[in-house]
């Protein structure tokens, strides 16, 4: 039997829910890390380590754990209430974060450009996105949370996929977001706290 991911990306079937689930794939995932790249690169035009430095690149890594643990229970679980909540939350305090990154940004005179601000309107609006379409495809699931999750025995607590995406797929996924994510912003972090450490030695010296 083929696995999941391939079937999906073969696009033999024009089932709604395929084509979705396609789309969230193939589409809309791989698709966040450009504006993610695009936001790194911003910010090293605006030499953050010089302006807001490691408190707001701090504030960048926490903002990718908010979606980063969700996506990667949705790409192993199945869609359930316990995962819905999950996900809920997640982009609910992404969200909240995102308005404290700002407000860090503008407090610490680093300039936001324009084009920043439009490349934050996509990863502010890409969890919610990818979140409308799961519950579209798993109306079920939403109406067995809005009850609470009563009478679904397994509502409350992360059940494996019943057909599980195939290793290709995932290590592509991983390798991807280690080579656009993990790496730009690894470096975003390093860059800050080497910065931080030159200017408190200078300041000590100075004394």
């Amino acid at each position: 039997m083929r696995d999941r991911a391939a079937e999906i990306a073969a696009g033999t079937t024009v089932d709604v829910g395929d084509v979705t689930t396609r789309y969230l794939l193939y589409g809309l995932l791989p698709g966040w890390f450009v504006p993610g790249l695009a936001d790194w690169v911003m910010h090293r035009r605006t030499r953050i380590e010089d302006t807001s430095g490691t408190k707001e690149s701090l504030i960048h890594s926490l903002m990718m754990a908010e979606v980063g643990l969700p996506i990667a229970l949705t790409l192993r679980y199945e869609v359930n209430p316990l995962l819905l909540t999950v996900q809920l939350g997640g982009a609910a305090v992404h969200e909240a974060t995102a308005l404290w990154d700002v407000r860090t940004a503008v407090d610490s005179d680093r300039e936001v450009k324009p084009l920043e601000q439009h490349i934050h309107s996509f990863l502010e609006s890409l969890p919610f996105g990818a979140l409308a379409a799961l519950m579209c495809l798993h109306a079920d699931q939403v109406k067995s949370l809005a009850r609470g999750g009563r009478g679904r025995q397994d509502a409350w607590r992360l059940v494996p996929r019943r057909r599980p995406l195939s290793p290709g797929y995932l290590t592509g996924i991983g390798a991807a977001i280690g080579a656009c994510v993990l790496l730009p912003y690894g470096e975003e972090l390093l860059r800050c706290a080497r910065t931080a450490r030159a200017r408190k030695k200078l300041s000590e010296k100075g004394r």
